[in-house]
């Protein structure tokens, strides 16, 4: 690898760390304005969000410029690549962000649903997959993207047990349906992010180890996470 190439990989790591870091914090807020309506944050994170907007088109136009001035080839290649689209993948997190944000504007206005939801649970999780899968990017770690696939499901039991709930209380006082309806699509909105964060650690795998994993099935996605676990114990 020529110097110049090093350079702006390690400016690409720098540039996708910081948006990884804004992107994390809009999900950290348009969750605190929706569960404990602090509706004071919601303007702050629709603006924020036109600055990731330019965060993500100038990591695209750096990675544009490495693959045009350095022709690079091979693993650097496959990392440029990856880069543009987990540049494209936080920046569609940044907008399921301004979503949740948009819901809780609205549900500030109204009445608190009478109900238990774990939006923090699936909260933390959410912010772990997205924070741990730049890590596994920034350091090539196939073994901690491969932990954040199967952290995956939890969160999807999660949105399940929400929507259980809130159609519950759907059915028992129709009055609160559109309400829910609010919940359930930011319960949505969360559940998607960690779907994204998801394709990252996918293309850490494919990056790192030239192997496609994305569409197989769970326990294909099991037992590569135990291979790899295995091969970091020296089992």
């Amino acid at each position: 690898m020529s110097k110049h190439l090093q350079r702006d990989i390690e400016i690409l790591k720098k540039e996708t760390l910081m948006l990884g870091a804004m992107v994390g914090d809009a999900i950290k807020k348009a969750v605190y304005a929706l569960v404990d309506r602090r509706s004071e944050l919601i303007d702050e994170i629709i603006e924020n969000d036109d600055i990731i907007d330019e965060k993500e088109v100038s990591i695209e136009e750096e990675c544009l410029k490495a693959l045009a001035l350095h022709q690079p080839v091979a693993g650097d290649l496959r990392f440029i690549i990856v880069i543009l689209k987990v540049n494209n993948d936080l920046e569609r997190m940044a907008d399921l962000a301004v979503n949740i944000a948009e819901r809780a504007q609205y549900l500030s206005r109204k009445e608190k649903l009478d109900v238990s939801l774990d939006f923090d649970l699936m909260t933390q999780k959410v912010e772990t997959m997205v924070q741990e899968s730049i890590t596994a990017l920034i350091e090539r770690d196939t073994t901690l993207a491969r932990k954040v696939l199967k952290m995956d499901d939890d969160v999807d039991t999660l949105n399940k047990e929400m929507y259980e709930v809130l159609q519950k209380l759907m059915i028992k006082d129709p009055s609160t349906v559109k309400r829910a309806v609010h919940m359930l699509s930011s319960s949505r909105h969360l559940e998607r992010i960690a779907d994204l964060a998801t394709n990252i650690a996918e293309d850490v795998v494919f990056m790192v180890d030239g192997e496609l994993i994305r569409h197989r099935t769970e326990d294909y996605l099991e037992s590569i996470a135990d291979r790899g676990i295995k091969r970091t114990t020296g089992q």
